[in-house]
């Protein structure tokens, strides 16, 4: 029997925190109606995790099977390598424009378009990499906006550690943390190579010592779509159920 599929449609919305017009994707499940209530899952590298992860997919299996609670998928696509750095990594001149556009002004958009909770535990943030940076930041900033973080192989430093540390109002939030074995020597754009195992299992010990609500795992596997597109399912399974 062929799995029902749901439908994907290009959004557009002006951000005035970012002076410019931000491009979506969002997907609606197969029996989407504005009679039931839908779950959000924001995703940053948005492009990334409709194409490469293939999540709209892997959601229509998990609905169909009724393994999930109704979810309406949104990617928030990057422009080009320097814009995804600007808006996502903690030293990036646009990240803190870029997280209050996801609470102040995609989030309201979101909630009046489509029939969302309007709570925490009802918007989840997810990325890859710097994406998943992003994600949690934000989280950790506004934690009564969005209640749940998947992050697939997040990028570590010290200003996310801190943010970790200095968090008080975590009690909401669950979090969804996978790194690969292999992310020991991982190639940046810029040529430089990093270990994103070691860091991550930082934020792990710190995850667990504050006490936060957190899956996680170690997969067999490096930095890219090749891990993390396989592990989308259990993603989803764990923060959807």
């Amino acid at each position: 029997m062929m799995t029902k599929r749901g439908t994907i449609h290009d959004e557009k919305i002006y951000s005035k925190e970012l002076n410019e017009e931000v491009e979506l994707l969002v997907y609606l499940p197969a029996n989407f109606s504005p009679l039931y209530k839908y779950s959000l899952l924001i995703a940053q590298d948005g492009k990334d995790y409709f194409q490469m992860g293939r999540i709209p997919r892997i959601a229509d299996e998990l609905l169909e099977e009724e393994q999930i609670e109704n979810v309406i998928i949104v990617g928030v696509p990057y422009r080009n390598v320097q814009d995804r750095w600007d808006k996502y990594h903690p030293d990036g001149s646009k990240q803190e424009a870029y997280i209050r556009f996801l609470a102040h002004e995609l989030v309201p958009f979101l909630d009046e378009k489509y029939p969302g909770y309007h709570v925490g535990y009802g918007r989840a943030l997810a990325g890859d990499s710097l994406a998943a940076t992003v994600s949690l930041m934000a989280a950790l900033h506004y934690p009564h906006t969005f209640g749940k973080v998947i992050m697939h192989s997040p990028h570590v430093d010290h200003k996310v550690l801190q943010a970790v540390n200095e968090a008080k109002d975590f009690k909401h939030l669950s979090l969804y943390h996978v790194i690969g074995l292999e992310e020991t020597n991982v190639t940046r754009m810029n040529g430089e190579t990093d270990d994103f195992l070691s860091p991550n299992r930082e934020l792990h010990r710190l995850f667990s010592e504050k006490g936060f609500d957190c899956f996680y795992d170690e997969f067999q596997g490096g930095h890219s779509w090749k891990f993390w597109q396989p592990d989308l399912k259990r993603a989803l399974l764990t923060m959807f159920e």
